[in-house]
């Protein structure tokens, strides 16, 4: 949002002083001043010359050579990229010497061969805007030699590039800004009242108006008016236009921008002579209904699109957002309908996004609108085309339907101290929030006030809400800095805590965390070797990102595939994070799962790093169990149990899969359910005194059949070691034709030791008999020489 200081100051003249102070102040009100520029200035040397003959550039497609008069009666040649005048147009010349606002100095030089004698100048060049392309043309009964700037009635002012964010509809308007403005300065602020002269015939005889849809218009009025000129607006108000980043058009495109530029409230206008008996209709529009909009767009509606209509019930204008072709302004337009609506902020944003058709209007009536301040738009409307010569008809017509209400807030003073951390009075208060139009009065037990809101300020509706702008008003920048205190010290819960430990234990170990997208592609759980049962979403913001996960493998797969083909193989990530599955209810069953992939490494990997989880957590009973687990490889994996209850899966990634991701290694996979895992019986981590004696290490293999699980051997052997064993780990599987098909080798290392001697080898030698038989018995073992 851009704003003119000399326009602010048509609403409170009293705002001046160093415009770098206002930027600070206009920012501290929550209006960020991204830019402001001192604009209207240096342009001398820049002087209204006369266009005498044009011709092409011999050397240069892109130039044209142009011969211009600057009224001494001499032709000078200027080389020129535009070529949107004509011999007769005039037009603004920067002469040899003159130094451009932008700090360019023109001087005499050739282009491609040819002599440059001055510039001739563009609307951005001379501070008009941000129009590039074309040479400006001047009134051709301004004076040649004139300076530009008096014959263009250009003054100096200062312009301000506001951020107005989405919760200050009341921003969006010169008026806006003055009042927020002149209140933080403490000057007067007041809103001109047009004069309008009337006629003596009477608006309500040439129109009507009829509200179907109460819910999506809580106002509409009109005014008519005759006479209006189809011709160029004046030069002071394209002037303004152009510095705010708006193109003129003509005498009634230009009055209806200003005045929304002014007060923030959008209008439009209707060629009267083509609306029959002047009678206007609002109501929803039908399903597959179509209306060709003032851009030539033949646009299809919905029945959540709002419309105006005419006698004949016929689509004449998208409500809020964009007029209709049949009814628009031409030359030839005698008498004009001028409306002005208050439109439900919710249908106009629906609309406009759908359609692609945002604008300054609709960008304003999805914000919310002032419906208090439409018939002062009109009249100044009106005010403003009297002065081309229009007449307005006695009175408006004004329709109502169901208006946003007036809102209340009781506001405690105490609460808005302790969020703001001052010490304002309840008086403060008041006097911050009153010259902004929040109307307060003390509440009945005189230790609050209640607060009306002003109709400008729909974003305002709670207390909050009001506290905020007491903040604003008083100044942010004027509050102390302070730290919160609090008796109760921040900590971590045991979940996050959880988390921190495994994490720290995987990155201790080499692993890398990712962070794959939480959204797949349709297609992504079934190469990865999962049932494609993934919730779809509705709305997705990409097609490629439009199912819920069920796992965490295929993101981790695809990290390992591009490595992979960047040469970078053998990669080891965990992720941490949420899976969506159908629980038959409502809503999705979500859980957190952590998964691992280790790429170069086999299943023992996976079980070895299982193992290390389990003790740095303290689970009760890990256990690993041989088993067929979707997308893994049919022998080599298992289901993993904590406390005798399944958190997950373990094994190698199916060759298969792998095929489906181009990935030329094995892949150790681990995925466990964290809320299972974590809600397992845990206890406390078991304490053993270090033996000062040596230890003794015997290592067993053993040739069991395939559904012999290797942790069923590991406790057999723990339970027939007694208090001599220290621990068991399996260390090696082997596979071969020698074997068997159906047969693999299991090979564990054991550790004796006791806490007060050094063992005797035929302690340890009885000991380890012990662990043999005991395998032998309850497995069908055979041991490995």
């Amino acid at each position: 949002m851009k704003v003119l200081l000399s326009w602010l100051q048509e609403f409170a003249p009293d705002i001046g002083g160093d415009p770098e102070d206002l930027a600070e102040t206009l920012s501290d009100l929550g209006l960020a001043v991204e830019e402001l520029a001192q604009v209207g200035g240096g342009l001398d040397g820049i002087v209204v010359a006369e266009v005498l003959a044009t011709r092409p550039h011999p050397d240069a497609d892109r130039i044209q050579l142009v011969d211009v008069d600057a009224g001494d009666g001499e032709g000078v040649q200027v080389c020129c990229g535009a070529f949107n005048m004509a011999v007769g147009d005039r037009v603004p010349l920067a002469t040899v010497g003159t130094t451009m606002p932008n700090g360019l100095e023109i001087a005499r030089r050739k282009m491609r061969g040819q002599w440059s004698n001055g510039m001739l100048c563009s609307g951005a060049e001379i501070g008009l805007g941000d129009d590039h392309e074309g040479i400006v043309l001047l009134d051709r009964d301004v004076s040649l030699g004139a300076p530009v700037a008096e014959a263009l009635g250009i003054t100096p002012d200062v312009l301000f590039d506001l951020e107005v964010n989405p919760n200050r509809p009341d921003a969006m308007s010169v008026m806006g800004v003055a009042r927020d403005l002149a209140a933080r300065l403490g000057v007067p602020f007041t809103i001109p009242v047009p004069q309008v002269a009337e006629t003596k015939q009477p608006a309500a005889g040439r129109a009507s108006v009829d509200i179907a849809a109460p819910d999506l218009c809580g106002r509409f009025a009109v005014r008519v008016l005759d006479g209006v000129p189809s011709g160029p607006s004046p030069r002071w108000m394209a002037n303004r236009l152009l510095a705010v980043g708006q193109r003129p058009i003509n005498a009634v495109v230009d009055l209806s921008n200003y005045v929304m530029f002014e007060l923030g409230q959008p209008n439009h206008t209707y060629d009267l002579d083509l609306v029959p008996d002047g009678a206007l209709g609002v109501r929803m529009a039908r399903e597959g209904e179509r209306l060709t909009t003032l851009d030539g767009a033949e646009r299809t509606l919905t029945e959540a699109d709002g419309v105006i209509v005419n006698r004949e019930d016929e689509p004449i204008g998208l409500a809020g957002v964009m007029g209709g072709a049949s009814t628009e302004i031409s030359d030839g337009t005698g008498a004009v309908l001028l409306e002005a609506a208050w439109w439900d902020p919710m249908t106009i944003a629906r609309t406009a996004r759908r359609l692609g058709l945002r604008s300054e209007a609709s960008a304003r009536f999805e914000r919310g609108t002032d419906p208090d301040i439409i018939p002062l738009a009109l009249d100044r409307f009106a005010e403003l085309a009297a002065a081309l010569g229009a007449t307005t008809a006695t009175g408006m017509v004004d329709a109502t339907g169901h208006r946003p209400p007036s809102i209340t807030v009781a506001v405690r003073p105490r609460r808005v101290n302790a969020v703001l951390g001052t010490a304002l009075s309840t008086e403060d208060m008041a006097d911050a929030l009153a010259p902004i139009g929040f109307d307060c009065r003390p509440d009945d037990a005189g230790e609050g006030l209640q607060v009306t809101i002003p109709s400008w300020r729909p974003d305002s509706a709670t207390e909050i809400d009001v506290i905020e702008e007491v903040g604003r008003m008083h100044g942010f920048s004027r509050i102390a800095r302070t730290v919160p205190v609090t008796t109760q010290a921040g900590t971590l819960t045991p979940r996050q805590q959880d988390r921190r430990r495994i994490r720290a234990l995987l990155g201790g170990m080499g692993l890398s965390e990712a962070m794959p997208l939480p959204f797949l592609a349709p297609g992504d759980l079934d190469r990865a070797g999962l049932g494609a049962d993934g919730i779809t979403v509705t709305n997705p913001l990409v097609a490629e990102e439009s199912v819920m996960r069920t796992s965490l493998r295929p993101g981790l797969l695809r990290a390992v595939a591009y490595n992979a083909a960047r040469r970078t193989t053998g990669v080891s990530l965990f992720e941490i994070g949420r899976v969506h599955r159908d629980g038959g209810g409502e809503l999705p069953v979500e859980e957190e799962h952590l998964a691992v992939v280790l790429a170069g490494r086999e299943a023992p990997a996976a079980t070895a790093l299982w193992r290390r989880l389990a003790r740095h957590l303290n689970v009760a009973r890990p256990q690993v169990v041989n088993g067929e687990v979707a997308g893994l490889h049919p022998v080599r994996s298992g289901r993993v149990l904590a406390d005798g209850r399944p958190v997950g899966s373990l094994g190698e990634i199916d060759p298969q899969v792998l095929d489906a991701y181009e990935i030329g290694e094995r892949v150790a996979w681990l995925e466990v359910d964290l809320d299972a895992l974590l809600g397992a019986d845990r206890g406390l981590a078991p304490y053993r005194t270090p033996s000062r004696y040596p230890s003794s290490d015997v290592d067993l293999a053993f040739v069991v059949p395939d559904d012999v699980a290797a942790d069923e051997v590991a406790a057999t052997i723990a339970d027939a070691g007694g208090d001599l064993l220290a621990s068991v780990a399996l260390f090696d599987v082997f596979r071969s034709e020698q074997l068997g098909d159906d047969r693999r080798s299991l090979a564990f290392t054991l550790r004796f030791e006791a806490p007060d001697r050094t063992l005797q080898d035929a302690e340890v030698a009885t000991s380890r008999q012990a662990c043999i038989d005991a395998v032998t018995a309850a497995h069908g073992a055979v041991l490995r020489g």
